[in-house]
């Protein structure tokens, strides 16, 4: 199955200020994270954050926290037991009007939430790791983007990766989530996509 943009949200885990230094090559990780919310923002889609502890490791990086639609501060590694999860899949409106209002087959129905959700984040075999199997244990389709993630060390990240595909999890890469999201060089965002990439 490949992503579809119209169908995905981005969630971006803790490139915090203090934490990031320690993570192993943090640069190239913390550029993938900005490429692909830039991306999603040129896309049309949805962007999160969250952040571990803020009062203690900081806020995101500025240049990614400007990207996001919101930033949940929590103290749970996993953001979904802070309420990530009601952020992505909101609860369902209750109908508005009264009995004169149009005729159900005139209604627009209820828009569905966007179930493909795109993933990076650090540390990636701690708070990523916690929120990506959450999210999938909320029947998500979750994609982790393997060149945005990051741990203090390799083993770690490469073991969070190993258990999340075991778990059902798609791994892939920046530039594939920039590619299947776009579909086609037709695409109209197509130059601006590809500019970001190289």
């Amino acid at each position: 199955m490949l992503l579809d943009a119209d169908d995905s949200q981005l969630v971006l885990v803790d490139y915090q200020a203090r934490l990031m230094p320690a993570i192993a090559d943090n640069a190239a990780v913390l550029a993938n994270a900005v490429r692909l919310a830039q991306l999603a923002r040129l896309m049309g889609v949805p962007v999160w954050g969250t952040e571990q502890n803020p009062s203690r490791l900081g806020e995101n990086a500025p240049e990614l926290r400007a990207l996001c639609d919101r930033t949940l501060a929590k103290m749970q590694f996993s953001a979904v037991e802070e309420g990530l999860g009601e952020w992505l899949r909101p609860p369902a409106k209750a109908p508005q009007g009264n009995a004169r209002s149009l005729p159900k087959h005139l209604q627009k129905p209820p828009e569905e939430a966007r179930s493909m959700i795109v993933v990076a984040g650090c540390e990636a075999h701690v708070c990523l790791l916690q929120t990506a199997l959450d999210l999938l244990e909320d029947e998500f389709d979750v994609w982790v983007v393997t060149d945005a993630c990051g741990s203090r060390t390799d083993r770690n990240r490469d073991a969070a990766f190993d258990r999340l595909a075991g778990a059902g999890a798609e791994l892939v890469t920046t530039e594939m989530v920039a590619f299947e999201w776009l579909r086609t060089a037709e695409h109209p965002d197509f130059k601006a996509a590809q500019a970001l990439i190289k």
